[in-house]
């Protein structure tokens, strides 16, 4: 049995998914979709620092037939066009992983201008069709909230990986923290009662495999995977004193609705 998050761990999930009766999805795939689907799997990755892990990601999921949203960051580490492009050509989406609030101090008119320019500058690598917000635990505000301000369909957007999925019908499960447990995350978290804990990715696998969940939305961010057992141990030591941190924001954010589902901003 391989290590956790791994991308031979990985490898084993995305086996999984293509050998089951699922159909994986992106989140444009989602949105767009004509007829409803027995079994389904949203499938999404936020880029958030380490581009080069998401493009090893993105070959693995070529292998298995498996196309999935991968959500890049605009910030000089992540906003890579090289690797962006090499991701599109494999046939995955491209969307925008936006932190606008956060950049702009949390000022609204401020954040909808950063907006706009960083928008327009993906569409430079990629027709951007759906987007999500980045949910920094370090900062007091949601950038989901710009959306009480704004209309993002004004800008050819058709949907965001949170306010545009009916979560009552959806299982949702994140690795944020590197773990599958929500007990480390602050604002990456979901309110539905649908929702079922799990802590490694071989529960994944296994439920998966036995089908009883129809539909599910898994996001993976590649970051935290690695390959190699002293780059996996060392991660792991980090991820830990890191957690330690999270459990001290949730308090310090105690009370504050960071929940998907409080989130739906209807136009």
């Amino acid at each position: 049995m391989s290590l956790d998050f791994t991308f031979r761990k990985y490898m084993e999930l995305c086996d999984a998914m293509a050998r089951s009766n699922y159909t994986i999805l992106t989140v444009e795939k989602y949105l767009t979709l004509d007829a409803k689907l027995d079994k389904y799997v949203i499938l999404r990755h936020d880029v958030d620092m380490k581009p080069e892990h998401s493009l090893k990601f993105a070959q693995i999921e070529k292998e298995f037939g498996i196309c999935s949203t991968y959500y890049f960051r605009m910030t000089e580490e992540v906003y890579q066009p090289a690797i962006m492009k090499q991701i599109a050509r494999l046939g995955h989406e491209i969307g925008y992983h936006y932190e606008v609030l956060d950049k702009a101090g949390g000022n609204p008119s401020k954040a909808i201008r950063i907006f706009e320019r960083e928008l327009s500058e993906m569409r430079k690598i990629y027709d951007i069709k759906t987007i999500c917000m980045h949910g920094n635990s370090r900062t007091r505000w949601d950038n989901r909230d710009i959306w009480k301000y704004y209309d993002f369909k004004r800008y050819g957007i058709i949907g965001e990986a949170y306010l545009s999925i009916d979560f009552s019908d959806i299982t949702y499960f994140s690795d944020a923290a590197r773990t599958w447990n929500p007990k480390y995350k602050v604002k990456d978290i979901s309110s539905s009662d649908r929702n079922c804990t799990i802590n490694k990715t071989d529960d994944l696998i296994r439920l998966i495999e036995e089908e009883r969940i129809s539909h599910l939305y898994i996001l993976v961010h590649p970051d935290d995977w690695c390959d190699g057992f002293w780059t996996w141990l060392g991660d792991s030591v980090t991820r830990k004193f890191k957690n330690v941190g999270k459990t001290l924001l949730k308090w310090r954010y105690k009370g504050k609705r960071y929940a998907i589902n409080a989130h739906r901003y209807e136009r």
